[in-house]
């Protein structure tokens, strides 16, 4: 058996790590590359001087403990959880990096894959391309290098919630409580203060619609939430040091 590349069964939750190096006979050429091409079933395997690093995606809207609209393009949580615990406990894959286009989505959904991440002994590094907003800055922040395209963006902004609310003080205190789980969760693991990254989501000059802060790749770097900007390239180098 020959390691190629990496099979996710997202229905079981397993890795398979060794593929044949020759199609079944009864299989025909067709159906084995719609097999090696199909997204939901492919974790990426970049194979660099003898390290297997895994390529985990982060796009659209985190999906939580609700289902969303079907027109919707959304990363559900239950799936990359056992992944993520694939690739931690798998003693062929030396490394993950975790690419971040998201809009964001449900906190406590995004919180728990950030924990998970932040958690991991093996090399992780994030790159954020398009937009990480919202819970995404915490999943960004999550890896233990973060780069960021020039031209993505970052939204920083107060926890916020959809449909009824009920106007009680607990419902307040339950709000405050929530963004100072997210406030505590950035700072420990980026540059930036507590202060600062208060300032930067109560502002109120910067979104027409809502208080907060769009943060482009540069400023993201020079507020010290993101390492460095850079690009793919950059961010795959950097695994490779981190992986020794």
């Amino acid at each position: 058996m020959q390691k190629r590349d990496i099979y996710f069964n997202t229905e079981l939750a397993n890795f398979d790590f060794t593929i044949p190096s020759d199609p079944p006979s009864d299989a025909s050429d067709d159906e084995t590359e719609s097999e090696r091409t199909h997204s939901d079933d492919i974790v990426v395997g970049i194979r660099e001087d003898g390290k297997l690093f895994c390529c985990m995606t982060v796009i659209g809207q985190i999906e939580g403990h609700y289902i969303l609209s079907p027109q919707n393009k959304t990363t559900k949580y239950e799936h990359v959880i056992p992944r993520l615990v694939s690739v931690e406990q798998n003693s062929d894959v030396d490394g993950l990096l975790l690419i971040l286009n998201t809009v964001g989505g449900d906190i406590e959904a995004g919180l728990a894959l950030a924990e998970l991440i932040a958690g991991m002994t093996k090399p992780t590094v994030s790159l954020v391309l398009g937009g990480g907003h919202s819970i995404g800055v915490p999943l960004a922040v999550a890896a233990k290098k973060s780069f960021i395209a020039k031209t993505a963006t970052m939204t920083v902004h107060p926890v916020r919630m959809n449909g009824l609310v009920l106007g009680v003080p607990q419902t307040l205190a339950y709000f405050q409580n929530m963004q100072e789980r997210i406030v505590r969760f950035v700072c420990d693991n980026s540059r930036i203060s507590p202060e600062r990254f208060r300032e930067l989501m109560l502002s109120s000059g910067e979104l027409i619609t809502d208080l907060g802060t769009l943060l482009e790749g540069e400023r993201a770097v020079e507020e010290g939430i993101i390492d460095r900007v850079g690009t793919l390239a950059d961010a795959v180098e950097e695994l490779k040091k981190m992986c020794g």
